[in-house]
């Protein structure tokens, strides 16, 4: 398979996993820090809503909103049926697992923040095979009534 065929079949929720990971390897005490909530929950700016309230906005805002994002591309890019999307889905999987053992094996990814994270992994691979099999069997019942 071609450089760019792999590039294309790879998973892009790995985006907001590794940034995840850049964030746990350089917080203090690395993967091992039990502080990972309180530093990604603290504010790192205020915006002014319109009846004039604040809101703080944190790392962990931010992240997850970059994830909600990576997600729904994932979801438009799963809707593809071709040997890629399979590819794309089995990564994906991988992902999850990766994902599992991190917030099982170290006290940084026992977080809300990496939970979240780990959830919209799941439910890309959840939708990804879903959105194959519901393919497959329209491609059936279209075979069936030629």
């Amino acid at each position: 398979m071609r450089r760019q065929s792999l590039l294309a079949a790879a998973p892009l929720m790995a985006v907001p996993v590794l940034a995840y990971n850049l964030y746990g390897a350089l917080a203090p005490g690395g993967f091992h820090s039990r502080i990972a909530h309180q530093s990604l929950t603290q504010p790192l700016f205020q915006m002014t809503t319109a009846p004039g309230g604040l809101w703080p906005v944190s790392a962990s805002d931010i992240l997850l909103t970059a994830a909600l994002l990576v997600f729904f591309i994932e979801l438009i890019r799963s809707t593809a049926s071709h040997r890629i999307a399979m590819i794309n889905h089995a990564l994906s999987m991988v992902l999850f697992v990766v994902c599992l053992v991190e917030m099982l094996m170290a006290p940084a990814f026992a977080t809300s923040t990496f939970f979240l994270i780990t959830l919209m992994v799941l439910l890309d691979v959840v939708a990804g095979f879903s959105v194959r099999i519901a393919g497959a069997e329209r491609e059936a019942n279209r075979e069936e009534y030629r």
